[in-house]
């Protein structure tokens, strides 16, 4: 019974693992996929500015 005590523990993560990747592949595209495109490319546009701003050294 030790080996059964040994193997549950990686059988139930692989498990909860294979779960994950299976739902994150099913959320991929879709209808949904217009609306995530649009929220990254407002992100992306938002952050734009600050990243191309010059800091100013010493003060």
């Amino acid at each position: 019974m030790d080996y059964v005590s040994a193997l549950l523990p990686p059988v139930v993560m692989a498990a909860f693992f294979i779960g994950l990747v299976v739902t994150i592949v099913k959320s991929q595209g879709g209808p949904n996929k217009t609306k995530e495109d649009a929220a990254v490319d407002a992100a992306i546009s938002r952050a734009e500015p600050v990243r191309r701003t010059p800091r100013t050294e010493g003060a």
